[in-house]
């Protein structure tokens, strides 16, 4: 598998500079930066990388609204690096479409374990959280997935994999769990994803849940 690309969006030059060397001498490329949200879309937009690492408060435009945009045209995934994580702001980037969230506070094996996952196709949210805004999304999808009525077009496999997004379960974590391939999970995931009208797995939560309308 060739190493990921990564556009790096962040206001601090010297924020951009550490992140790139961290990614660098773990062996993803790093092939443009932004400092505000507007040259993060026009970057993606030339550059197309497989992940932006995005920061969310910049001058200029904000990250949440860059996000959306990248997310829309589907120039990259968006993995959110920020200070912050107010609920306001994580449920923001979530709607506009990011795979994952996390904060600058990460070490960089695990910042790189995310930047990888999310250019696999898998999702990535900081552990703190998770325990905020997937568990309220799981406890509120529990129950949405065990009346058919409030999830009509979803099949009982497509709920399964719903269930097990909503747990943070990786692609392969969920063919293990639910006995059958990884391509085959990529395909329930995308039918889930169209059907629900979200823009990633971790939208889809919140679509579920009720925090995006």
């Amino acid at each position: 598998m060739s190493a990921p690309t990564v556009l790096i969006a962040d206001d601090h030059a010297a924020i951009r500079a550490g992140l790139r060397i961290m990614l660098e001498s773990h062996g993803i490329r790093v092939v443009g930066e932004a400092a505000d949200g507007d040259v993060a879309v026009r970057n993606a937009a030339a550059l197309r990388p497989d992940v932006v690492l995005m920061d969310l408060r910049m001058p200029g435009r904000d990250g949440v609204s860059a996000t959306r945009e990248i997310v829309e045209r589907e120039l990259g995934d968006v993995l959110v690096l920020t200070s912050f994580d107010e609920d306001d702001l994580v449920y923001g980037a979530i709607g506009a479409g990011a795979a994952g969230f996390l904060l600058k506070t990460v070490d960089a094996s695990s910042l790189v374990s995310a930047v990888r996952a999310v250019a696999a196709g898998d999702g990535a949210l900081d552990p703190r959280v998770t325990r905020r805004a997937l568990a309220a999304a799981a406890a509120a999808t529990r129950s949405a997935i065990d009346e058919p009525a409030s999830l009509p077009e979803l099949t009982a496999r497509e709920r399964d994999v719903l269930d097990g997004i909503l747990q943070g379960w990786s692609n392969a974590a969920l063919a293990q769990r639910l006995g059958i391939s990884v391509p085959t999970v990529k395909t329930h995931v995308s039918n889930v994803l169209a059907k629900l009208g979200a823009r990633s797995r971790s939208h889809a939560a919140a679509l579920v849940r009720g925090d995006d309308a």
